[in-house]
């Protein structure tokens, strides 16, 4: 049986940039991986945007650090995010305003002479808005195949169908068995599997830290007129919608959070129409067909901050989980900076301005 220095339970986004990253570092790793391909739910479902205020100004310098890695590998495609609001809502775009403008996040305070002429047929009632000029599409599948292809290249081993039924660890080395009688072996185990990892921590002995899966609807409309293609992301300050536009429709969501159990996650069909009478009240168009419809899930630790590092009480465990509906906008910085904490290396340009105590497990000990 070859022995790897890490196994990494989980192949989305997060096991696949740390994977990658360890790898490089001089570590043997395996990447286990439940489903028949890499990616099939929360990274396979995104809305596929960079956003510099999305999460909370905790995540703000992850998502910073990410930046130049993502613009300089050709992974961002740059459209601008507009928090929408109405005269009731001047207070909430005051505050985010001040939430945010000592982050190092590019914001702005616009009236509604600046929402008309980036926002076709909206609405009278919506009459301010922040306007973040940096945020940017991201090609979430390029992203997820480069750092496959990275790992791959460092020798990474992906086992796919590789569903993780009983760990057990024994004289400092983990036993890892699945589903299909496939068993393997390493030094140190790495819990990047998102909506279950609550289920992978027990399996391993250690606590739960209460990682909850909350579902996120997204619909595909087919509207009249079309989504003008270069019209930013536009936002609710109020966290009731977002929608932007996608090679000739739009795509909407009503910016739910359903706790759900971990689950091949799937929408509904009153959720979707939710999402549209929200979406009617913002902007003058017709829609004329939901030609898609899809979910997933978005696991958050109790303080909705990532959890990066290693467990407090069980040896040779770790986590790389929990990190919401931002794990792909902030993979580069995360990852990077988890391989450095759990090599012991140095800090680099990437993560040094980073502050790693934030996303500790032992934080919730």
């Amino acid at each position: 049986m070859t022995f790897f220095d890490f196994a990494l339970v989980g192949a989305g986004i997060a096991g696949a940039s740390l994977a990658a990253e360890l790898a490089e570092g001089g570590a043997r790793v395996l990447l286990l991986e439940a489903e028949d391909r890499p990616g099939y739910h929360a990274t396979g479902r995104s809305a596929a945007f960079w956003e510099e205020c999305y999460g909370g100004p905790e995540l703000v310098p992850l998502t910073l650090a990410s930046g130049d890695y993502l613009r300089d590998n050709g992974f961002l495609t740059r459209r601008g995010a507009l928090y929408i609001g109405r005269d009731e809502d001047a207070g909430e775009l005051d505050a985010f305003m001040e939430r945010f403008g000592k982050t190092g996040a590019t914001i702005e305070r616009l009236g509604r002479e600046g929402l008309e002429t980036r926002i076709e047929s909206l609405r009278e009632a919506w009459t301010g808005a922040v306007w973040e000029p940096a945020c940017a599409d991201i090609d979430v599948a390029g992203l997820h195949a480069h750092y496959l292809s990275r790992a791959r290249r460092a020798g990474v081993v992906l086992e796919c169908r590789a569903r993780v039924s009983r760990v057990a660890k024994s004289e400092g080395v983990w036993s890892i068995g699945c589903e299909d009688e496939r068993g393997f072996a390493a030094a140190n185990l790495v819990n990047a599997a998102g909506a279950w990892a609550d289920t992978v921590a027990q399996m391993a002995g250690a606590r739960a830290l209460g990682i909850q899966p909350l579902l996120r609807t997204v619909a595909q409309l087919r509207t009249s007129p079309a989504p003008d293609p270069d019209q930013p992301l536009v936002l609710d300050i109020g966290g009731t919608f977002y929608f932007k536009p996608e090679a000739g429709r739009l795509w909407l969501s009503p910016h739910d959070e359903q706790p759900s159990a971990p689950c091949d996650a799937a929408p509904e069909e009153l959720t979707v129409a939710e999402a549209i009478d929200r979406l009617e009240k913002v902007v003058d168009w017709k829609v004329e067909a939901v030609e898609r419809r899809w979910a997933g899930l978005r696991s958050f630790a109790p303080d909705r901050l990532p959890v990066y590092g290693r467990d407090p009480r069980v040896e040779g465990f770790a986590w790389f989980a929990g990190q919401g509906g931002y794990g792909i906008q902030t993979s580069p910085a995360a990852a990077r900076l988890a391989a450095q904490l759990l090599l012991g290396l140095d800090r680099d340009d990437m993560t040094r301005g980073l502050d790693a105590a934030l996303y500790d497990p032992a934080r919730f000990d």
